[in-house]
């Protein structure tokens, strides 16, 4: 293994291993400390993280506000709070070690707030912000007021090269570097194109020299590129290193990291991320961001793939084959389907799925009626933690809907996302990982149940294991 040559990071030497952010709760000040104490750069998640009391107890995130709009200022008081915490957690744990940055979302509700809110209130204590999940345009600008370093994720050359030339150019002294997130391997949500197989991964190599030789067309010859996305161990990444077509080269970990003393993971997701088998991270369309996401194959996935696959087109008026009518709804108003549909209908009705969900896409979707009455309500208790949501048809704008028929193919992710952080339901939650995550138990560095400390995955890591 060649020799891991340390990096420029945020203005300061560290170790070119980054801690990958990772959504609510599950990349904390805690674990992100430890990952900068140990000469690396750690981040902490920005999007809906934890507070404490006076006395160090978690505040629970209760919404008492009757409206939507009431709710979603509660969330946004929540994040800044929340976020504030966790930069002096990671500050004061990092012992002047390493960098922290923050990760936050775009397309979170009130990003830019947020933003604001936490920079201000953390004057100091973070080093950096990375973003994605969207095309961040204003991050460097917001970054720029406070002085620190931004570090946009982009899946493609393109998208990077579109923010540059309409908005980085401007900040080019402040740009850290440019994470280039693999999206068929990558946890959490994934940047795929239209076109794009989800079937047919892409190699990263080609996909990163591309980024290069654009970051090197706008002078950019030294600002690092941080791979995120499938990276387990460097020596399997060995001809990046001193590679010109690469250039300057940090390697983010986001699955591994789960894994250690300090993630603030059940101990029961810790524990059943060591029985995973390769396959058992699933690809998905599922999430009401409209993006993909990859996540651990369980019983809350397989609901969701099922809720589709019991799901038929619909027109409310006799069209070409859709002649057979089907009763919808409490009055029981009807639609026509067409024969080989109405079939499956009357069967699925027959096994229970008496509830007919409309969908945007003018389908309908046949559920029990308990599962009907949880969508419903998860529906109407939204908070608007997106921009723009296809569960519950929330948008950040003065209507505050984006005009389309919420889909009940979908789910509510602030929910699910904030169970599985603060509970052990792993099989009936959402279970965010990288496809490599396999590999826990199979590395025989993680036998006999062996969980590291983040500084002894760290040591791990720079050996190339």
């Amino acid at each position: 293994m060649k020799p891991l040559p340390p990096l420029i990071i945020s203005g300061k030497e560290v170790l070119p291993l980054v801690e990958g952010g990772k959504g609510i709760s599950v990349s904390n000040g805690e674990s992100s400390g430890a990952w900068a104490a140990a000469g690396g750069v750690g981040t902490f998640s920005g999007v809906n993280a934890d507070s404490y009391d006076p006395d160090g107890k978690l505040i629970e995130q209760v919404y008492r506000g009757r409206t939507r709009r009431e709710r979603h200022e509660e969330l946004v008081a929540y994040a800044i709070q929340g976020g504030i915490h966790q930069a002096q957690i990671a500050h004061e744990s990092s012992n002047g070690q390493g960098r922290i940055h923050m990760n936050v979302l775009w397309e979170m509700a009130a990003s830019q707030r947020v933003l604001h809110g936490v920079l201000e209130g953390a004057k100091g204590l973070i080093h950096g912000v990375t973003c994605g999940a969207g095309m961040p345009y204003k991050i460097a600008e917001i970054c720029a007021q406070y002085g620190i370093f931004y570090y946009p994720i982009v899946s493609s050359a393109r998208a990077f090269r579109a923010l540059w030339k309409r908005a980085y150019h401007r900040f080019p002294e402040l740009l850290g570097g440019v994470v280039y997130e693999d999206p068929w391997l990558a946890g959490g949500h994934n940047g795929l194109s239209n076109s794009e197989d989800p079937l047919k991964p892409g190699d990263p190599y080609p996909r990163v020299a591309e980024l290069r030789q654009v970051m090197i067309e706008f002078g950019l010859v030294t600002t690092p590129v941080v791979m995120a996305g499938g990276v387990w161990c460097l020596r399997e990444w060995e001809h990046w290193l001193d590679n010109p077509e690469i250039g300057p080269v940090a390697f983010q970990f986001g699955t591994r990291p789960l894994l250690t003393q300090e993630s603030p993971i059940s101990a029961a997701w810790k524990q059943r991320l060591m029985t995973l088998d390769e396959g058992d991270v699933y690809l998905n369309r599922f999430s009401p961001t409209g993006f993909y996401s990859s996540a651990v194959s369980n019983p809350f996935l397989d609901e969701l793939r099922e809720r589709s696959e019991r799901q038929v087109a619909y027109s409310t008026t006799t069209v070409g084959e859709h002649i057979w009518p089907f009763p919808v709804g409490a009055r029981n108003r009807l639609v026509y389907l067409t024969a080989a549909d109405k079939l499956n209908a009357v069967q699925w009705v027959e096994e229970g799925y008496t509830e007919a969900l409309r969908t945007p896409d003018s389908t309908l979707i046949l559920v029990t009626p308990e599962r009907a009455n949880q969508i419903r309500e998860d529906q109407i208790n939204c908070m608007g933690c997106l921009s723009a949501c296809r569960f519950s048809n929330w948008a950040e704008n003065d209507e505050g809907t984006t005009g389309k028929k919420a889909d009940p193919r979908s789910y509510c992710i602030q929910k699910t996302l904030q169970t599985i952080s603060h509970s052990d339901h792993t099989e009936d939650q959402l279970m965010f990982a990288g496809h490599n995550a396999f590999r826990f138990k199979h590395d025989p560095y993680y036998a006999n149940g062996f969980i590291p400390t983040v500084r002894q995955l760290v040591e791990r890591l720079e050996t190339g294991d």
